[in-house]
């Protein structure tokens, strides 16, 4: 996702849409909504109506009170006064031109594309006449070595009908923990001589995914890794393997520089991207909200690879908004929903390619004659009307073609072929000592105080990078107070130029580092959750530090870190641990909690997630010097490092806790050896704590019941947050809700509740 302050990229790209702007387009300032697009001008509204045209010749015209008014020559004509002539005398009223009742914008350009495309029209009437297929069973793929479940089964069944069908491919999104890349495995070897499958994943699946093809394949599928520097140089090096995989910052590298190429020696030289030179039977998207944003340049990498079969895997195929579905329909390639349209002629295109920003590439047409299909007939009247009159109609447009190219499944649905143990969530509420409540009491002041004076001033949405600032800065001070007092900021000048990238969010040491335009650097997850948080409707995304607009790709890869910098930026590094180190209430409640666990007869391993790369430093030192041996999963490693340490974890009994930074764990990971997860510090959107955590120990695997503790102090921002949570998840109903995107927004409403006593 590439967040833009402005209407369009510095590199002219081709992907600005004036027309039918959707929702996945929140955060592209500048840009007009749906109901302004469709106030075309008047040159162009009479091109596209065939209206009367009133032509104004020389530099000035006469209004009808017998005025001059000055017309400058660049003055658009809807902004000119209209002369009319007055009718003769005795002359009859001109005839309008429609008796019949007036037809919306919408209904007009409906008709002009029929009028052009008359085979588009019936695109929903042949969707309502098909049915859900049958449930059907697959027979069990020869060669596999593990005994796919019953909904399994069912899951290759339906993948085989979709490429034998018109879609070829589709959105496999049963919940996390199901088992969906054993259901692929199992497509793969449904029939091994269609070759080679590219797997597209993060980085911290990849390992997960060789692993399970070499466990459970029976050796009939030879894995390829294209990553680090053992990738394949030749596409006869590539056509050895039956399954190629990838990450997505790879994938989006190789295409940048395929496409528009690398600066060496003062000159741009291009690189010849072998993955998209070479044409693969299926395309494999894993956790496929990775391209949720259809302008990143990670979503056209995936969208320009060559291929018979396309897949998309996720168990959030929404994550905030219904507009984030088009990017994976543009990348499984289904007409007409993937087109671009002209309502003035038959073009009709899958790229938006408008060179000038003004005129189609392929026709010539004004942009504002072209419209997107998807967003004309699934999205514009959802976004004008709720699920309220034509919105009900769009979205029973939307659950037509998902019942078509879609597969769901749940936990609670599948119950019995699953035989998942049982799932609680608990609260755990701890108070301040007097030490911390005096410290956080002088930070809530300050930062209600400086957060009133926003509010009198009327500027709150105005200041929001400096509120999510202070917000950041209470939860951390609730974590440990050192994370406030000890943060980067004061650290000595040496170690800051040694190398460290610090979040300039968080003042943290950064995990999946990216950087903005304006060359500022934070963490993944933070930047994330700054910009996804933004509630400013027309207001400007600034970006926090310079306050300039913010333009940063989500998706972009992250920047390299060496290791031992990173090590040695430890916040255990910046403060003295001797003697006089105090911990904290919240590390204490957690040592209380694990200390319980040990007690225990049987062995109980312990998951400890955090957004904090400083607090799980602070708590890595706490554990150790208690005795307890631990791993540690950090976002500066390697994926080979990363499965290194998942697997010392796995399958190691004296291992009894693992550090989680949650921004480098928090998808991708199967830990069913721990039964306990331990949240430190909650965010307002639930999904990104208590749905991620549990998902990593609650699938297929786990036999025992499991238990996520939520770690809050009480009197504090993250008390406020918990209730906030909950409003929110009240808000978020079934999957393609009316706005999904309640969940991760911040109103100002809400960010004045977290500020209230």
């Amino acid at each position: 996702m590439r967040i833009e302050p402005g209407s369009s990229d510095d590199d002219g790209d081709e992907d600005f849409v004036p027309d039918d702007n959707d929702e996945d387009e929140e955060f592209v300032f500048d840009v007009k909504d749906e109901e302004e697009a469709e106030e075309v001008p008047e040159s162009v509204k009479n091109e596209e109506d065939d209206e009367e045209i009133i032509v104004i010749e020389g530099t000035s015209a006469t209004n009808g009170d017998g005025d001059q008014n000055t017309i400058d020559s660049d003055t658009p004509l809807a902004e000119v006064p209209k002369k009319r002539k007055r009718a003769p005398a005795g002359s009859k009223p001109k005839k309008k031109k429609n008796d019949g009742p007036k037809l919306t914008a919408h209904q007009r350009r409906t008709m002009k594309l029929y009028e052009f495309n008359p085979d588009v029209a019936e695109t929903f009437p042949q969707l309502s006449l098909l049915s859900r297929r049958p449930v059907e069973k697959a027979e069990h793929p020869e060669g596999m070595t593990i005994t796919l479940l019953p909904f399994q089964l069912e899951g290759l069944a339906w993948m085989i009908k979709q490429e034998e069908g018109e879609y070829h491919g589709g959105i496999l999104a049963d919940e996390m923990g199901m088992g969906k890349t054993i259901q692929m495995i199992s497509l793969m070897m449904h029939d091994r001589s269609k070759r080679p499958t590219l797997v597209v994943a993060p980085t911290v699946a990849l390992i997960q995914w060789k692993t399970e093809i070499e466990n459970h394949a029976g050796g009939a599928l030879k894995v390829g890794l294209f990553h680090g520097q053992s990738r394949a140089k030749s596409l006869e090096e590539l056509e050895e393997y039956d399954v190629v995989m990838t990450t997505y910052a790879v994938l989006e590298s190789c295409y940048r520089k395929h496409k528009y190429g690398v600066k060496r020696n003062g000159r741009t030289v291009k690189e010849k991207s072998l993955l998209h030179s070479k044409h693969f039977y299926r395309v494999i998207l894993d956790e496929a909200h990775n391209i949720k944003d259809r302008q990143s340049s990670t979503a056209r990498a995936a969208n320009n690879l060559s291929c018979d079969k396309r897949w998309c895997l996720s168990g959030t195929p929404l994550q905030n908004r219904i507009g984030e579905l088009y990017s994976l329909i543009r990348f499984l390639d289904i007409a007409p929903f993937c087109e671009y349209f002209c309502t003035k002629c038959p073009c009709r295109s899958k790229e938006w390619i408008f060179p000038d920003n003004r005129n189609c590439y392929f026709c010539g047409h004004h942009g504002m004659l072209h419209m997107n299909f998807f967003n004309h007939f699934m999205l514009k009247n959802i976004q004008k009307y709720g699920l309220q009159q034509e919105g009900e109609e769009s979205f029973e447009r939307i659950q037509l073609l998902l019942r078509q190219i879609m597969l769901r499944r749940t936990k609670v649905e599948r119950a019995d072929d699953l035989g998942l143990p049982p799932k609680i969530v608990e609260i755990r509420r701890d108070y301040f000592n007097p030490e911390e409540k005096d410290l956080y009491q002088s930070l809530y002041s300050d930062s209600k105080r400086q957060f009133n004076d926003y509010v009198a001033q009327g500027v709150v949405l105005n200041n929001y990078a400096n509120i999510f600032t202070l917000i950041t800065r209470m939860r951390q001070l609730a974590d440990h107070p050192d994370l406030v007092l000890k943060r980067f900021k004061k650290a000595p000048k040496d170690l800051l130029n040694s190398g460290a990238i610090v979040c300039q969010l968080c003042d943290d040491e950064a995990e999946e580092p990216i950087e903005s335009k304006c060359h500022h650097k934070f963490c993944r997850i933070c930047i994330t959750e700054y910009v996804e948080s933004f509630n400013g409707d027309n207001k400007r995304l600034e970006c926090p530090v310079c306050h300039i607009g913010l333009s940063i790709d989500l998706e972009a890869p992250a920047l390299e870190m060496n290791q031992e910098v990173v090590e040695k930026g430890s916040i255990v590094n910046r403060i003295d641990m001797g003697g006089e180190w105090k911990s904290s209430t919240k590390i204490e409640a957690l040592m209380e909690e694990l200390y319980k666990s040990r007690s225990d007869r049987q062995t109980v391993k312990s998951i400890v997630f955090s957004q904090f790369t400083s607090m799980l430093d602070l708590v890595e030192w706490r554990l150790k010097r208690a005795g307890f041996s631990i791993a540690k999963l950090q976002g500066s490693m390697t994926p080979i490092q990363r499965d290194s340490v998942i697997q010392h974890f796995m399958t190691n009994p004296s291992v009894e806790v693992f550090l989680v930074s949650l921004k480098a764990g928090g998808v991708a990971l199967n830990l069913v050896e721990a039964n306990q997860v331990f949240i430190l510090d909650s965010w307002w959107n639930p999904a990104l704590d208590t749905g991620q955590a549990a998902d990593r120990i609650h699938r297929i695997g786990q036999h025992r019941p499991i238990r996520i503790v939520k770690l809050v102090i009480e009197d504090s921002i993250e008390s406020r947050i918990i209730e906030l949570q909950q409003k929110k998840a009240d808000m978020v109903k079934a999957t393609l809700d009316q706005d999904q995107n309640a969940a991760s927004r911040l109103s100002a409403a809400d960010m004045q509740f977290l500020f209230n006593n």
